[in-house]
């Protein structure tokens, strides 16, 4: 595929000098969260950078990064993405990639790349996304109703904002 610095980038095959943080910013600040079923935007840029303030500083680049592959294979809606093990296993190599490029603390025995706390936020900023950008409904999502929101405030930024606002939470992390 051809990204948006125009660089290759094979998600087969995929290469840590292919991995650009500006392809990341640019194509997560235009992919719209819930498969686009949210009554207004809401990126999952915007979404990475709220998770990254909500998690201790020590786990703030897995947060901001832990969606990062979907800039290369796209997003998946969650019951779809837990139904096609071909599929996760791409994105998980995709963001072992990532996180080889940007020495993200990783383990690849480990099945599971991203730290428990990181994961339990996703699962809480759920409960707040819902409650701001989701039409309302009594629906049950797998028992997340029985966690605490996480407590952000989901605003749905303009792409351009959310492109910039990712990067410049990257660079923050990173220096």
């Amino acid at each position: 595929m051809q990204t948006f610095t125009g660089r290759r980038f094979y998600p087969l095959a995929p290469d840590p000098d292919e991995v650009d943080i500006v392809d990341i910013a640019h194509a997560l600040s235009l992919i719209c969260r819930y498969g686009g079923h949210a009554t207004r935007f809401y990126s999952v840029a915007e979404h990475c950078v709220l998770l990254s303030h909500a998690v201790a500083p020590e786990h703030a680049l897995w947060a901001l990064m832990h969606d990062s592959a979907e800039a290369y294979v796209g997003d998946m809606v969650r019951p779809l993405k837990q139904q096609m093990p071909a599929y996760k296993d791409i994105e998980d190599a995709v963001l072992w990639t990532i996180a080889q490029r940007f020495d993200l603390p990783a383990d690849p025995l480990h099945a599971d790349l991203i730290p428990a706390t990181v994961h339990a936020a996703d699962n809480r900023i759920l409960l707040d996304e819902r409650a701001a950008v989701l039409a309302p409904t009594d629906d049950h999502w797998g028992g997340v109703e029985d966690l605490e929101p996480l407590g952000v405030r989901v605003i749905g930024w303009q792409p351009s904002a959310a492109e910039v606002l990712f990067r410049d939470r990257f660079a923050e992390l990173t220096q």
